[in-house]
């Protein structure tokens, strides 16, 4: 991955002219962030996988010579946030060229609606791809009892940090049971937070959307031991029925170690940017995204790597596709 320190020293090289000696060159340099999640998410490491393989900045061996397949003269890097909320919030800003964001979040901000009502719309977001199911998981204390979201009434629950997408649907499915955070003893912390705080006895259950196996949740399995709490109910009929961006979804027995499987819901992970951002670029982008070289370091780079298809690229799609994406999708049959 391309940290946030090799990011900015790319950055004051190419100020001064200084990578590979010739001020064209540096010219040539382009930085694409984008933006993730908290470092425990799974946001933030596949979105360091991405990041090195759509990179390939000035002085790097070609892809034929075992280097790098990227976008010639790109520099991606994964950022850190608070997650979809603040990544559409920055890439509207211009703070940020891209993001992750859960597809309900992209859909409302887009729209104006759900979390968006009364606020300007984002009309400017687009998508360039659609990567993966995020499942709705509520992790409780191993013995804790919780059979149903209903029974976290009066418990110490953290629904995730503001600007996150993960506090939007925490808030929805409560709403589905007939609670709201005042009928529980609310936190608002990061997933790591959460599991530090659940781990000590601190908590008895946090919500976290993301794929699974997400290594917060994962060490605590290991560690402490943990349950998932199913998210079913006639009140997420009604919700499933309602919002057409949520599926439902199922987190399998042993995706977390000794762990017993549940029924849930899930929205999609999608990679989003501006229609500012120009088409040449996105295209170079996500023609980056699909080649040989980023498939091998997807597959092996993290456990949700598999699910990132070109077939389910366009799956769920609540915002139009970039310009620059839409004619690669046309090249590869996706768009007519």
């Amino acid at each position: 991955m391309i940290d946030r320190r090799r990011f900015l020293a790319l950055g004051a090289l190419a100020a001064a002219g200084g990578i590979g000696g010739a001020p064209a060159q540096a010219q040539q340099l382009k930085f694409f962030r984008i933006g993730t999640g908290g470092t425990a998410g799974t946001y933030y490491p596949l979105a360091g996988v991405i990041a090195n393989a759509i990179s390939n900045p000035p002085g790097s061996r070609p892809c034929d010579q075992g280097g790098s397949c990227g976008v010639p003269g790109l520099v991606a890097t994964a950022v850190a946030s608070n997650g979809s909320v603040a990544n559409i919030n920055a890439i509207n800003s211009g703070a940020m060229e891209s993001g992750f964001s859960q597809s309900d979040v992209a859909y409302w901000a887009y729209t104006g609606t759900g979390i968006y009502e009364g606020k300007p719309k984002v009309e400017a977001l687009r998508l360039i791809a659609n990567l993966y199911p995020e499942s709705f998981h509520l992790i409780a204390r191993k013995g804790s009892g919780f059979k149903s979201v209903a029974d976290l009434k009066g418990k110490r629950v953290s629904l995730d940090e503001p600007g996150s997408g993960t506090l939007v649907d925490a808030r929805m499915v409560l709403a589905a049971f007939g609670l709201t955070d005042k009928d529980i003893k609310a936190e608002y912390l990061k997933p790591q937070q959460s599991a530090d705080k659940l781990k000590d006895g601190a908590l008895d259950a946090f919500v976290s959307v993301t794929g699974y196996p997400q290594g917060a949740i994962s060490e605590l399995a290991a560690t402490s031991g943990i349950e998932l709490v199913p998210v079913e109910g006639p009140g997420i009929d009604k919700m499933l029925a309602q919002y057409s961006f949520f599926a439902r979804d199922e987190i399998p027995t042993d995706a977390y170690k000794g762990v017993a499987g549940v029924k849930t819901i899930s929205v999609n992970a999608q990679w989003v940017t501006s229609a500012k951002q120009p088409d040449d670029l996105v295209y170079e982008v996500a023609k980056a995204l699909w080649n040989d070289n980023t498939r091998k370091l997807l597959d092996a780079g993290h456990a949700k790597g598999k699910t990132i298809q070109l077939a389910t690229a366009l799956a769920g799609a609540g915002v139009p596709v970039h310009p620059g994406a839409e004619r690669f999708y046309k090249e590869k049959g996706l768009v007519k």
